[in-house]
């Protein structure tokens, strides 16, 4: 059984169809996830989900424990990871409603861990393409198919937040050529590559961020109106991409570490080889 997990925001897992639903707590070397994972079946998947934020969006995005976040997924057997996320648009044709399957990342927070490795272990993936051609291709795909306005591909600039940009920033960012803006999905993407599963973003656009100078400025009250509308339709379209996700993969995330390590295996300590066991165990016997 194909095994996908859904990151984003509370309610998401309240798929209609769900079957075998529990709550699982689990335990990782960095501490605490977000949240217990939300466990079921739909179809023929078993679905894992987690409100990065916690249940009453209690985390800021500085405060999410990421590394704990994907090595629970990795640890509950996830392969594919379907990011929903909020996002304020950098384009106008990206209007408020409209769904984004971003092709690339850039990454401008400032404090935040974003490896497994270190303490006696380097390794270094490549990030050249940092999401699943396969899975954001079907995410599109069902995006379509289940009426969204959807764009395919696009540049999603990370934050490090709370705030939101300055009209200076955000019209800076504008100029570099970005498309979307959002504060969570970094280094999220970075360690899923290192933890070998297939990651794609469903982007929700609920704003213009603050450069436009029609709409009104980037507020909650707004993100949370557009973002309420956007839930059913987030449904729609993780229920249809389950379907078109197959049982095998053979994109380059499934062997992202295969030849990423710099460290030599002798000297490669066995705390760090207890700590990181799930994720290079087939590469360090």
């Amino acid at each position: 059984m194909k095994t996908v997990g859904v990151i984003g925001g509370s309610g998401l897992y309240e798929l209609k169809g769900l079957r075998d639903v529990r709550s699982v707590k689990v335990e990782t070397p960095w501490g605490d996830p977000s949240d217990n994972f939300v466990v079921g079946v739909l179809g023929d998947a078993k679905m894992v989900f987690l409100p990065r934020h916690g249940r009453g969006h209690r985390i800021m995005p500085s405060e999410i424990n990421f590394r704990a976040n994907i090595y629970g997924m990795k640890k509950l057997g996830v392969e594919w990871i379907i990011s929903v996320s909020a996002v304020g648009s950098m384009k106008e044709e990206i209007a408020p409603g409209h769904v984004v399957i971003p092709s690339q990342f850039f990454d401008h927070t400032k404090r935040r861990i974003s490896t497994f490795f270190g303490d006696g272990i380097v390794a270094h993936v490549s990030m050249a393409d940092p999401v699943c051609p396969v899975l954001s291709q079907a995410l599109y795909k069902a995006s379509k198919k289940s009426g969204a306005v959807a764009h395919d591909g696009g540049v999603y600039i990370c934050i490090e937040g709370p705030q939101f940009s300055s009209r200076g920033e955000s019209n800076i960012y504008r100029q570099w050529g970005v498309d979307i803006i959002g504060m969570t999905n970094m280094p999220e993407a970075k360690l899923a590559r290192e933890g070998e599963i297939c990651y794609a973003t469903l982007a929700l656009s609920t704003d213009y961020d603050c450069w436009h100078e029609v709409h009104d400025d980037v507020n909650v009250d707004d993100v949370i109106m557009t973002l309420t509308k956007n839930v059913e339709l987030a449904k729609r379209i993780i229920k249809e991409v389950i379907t078109t996700i197959s049982d095998k993969r053979s994109c380059i995330c499934s062997n992202a570490l295969e030849n990423a390590f710099i460290t030599s295996k002798d000297a490669i300590s066995d705390e760090a080889k207890r700590r990181l066991n799930i994720l290079i165990e087939r590469y360090i016997r």
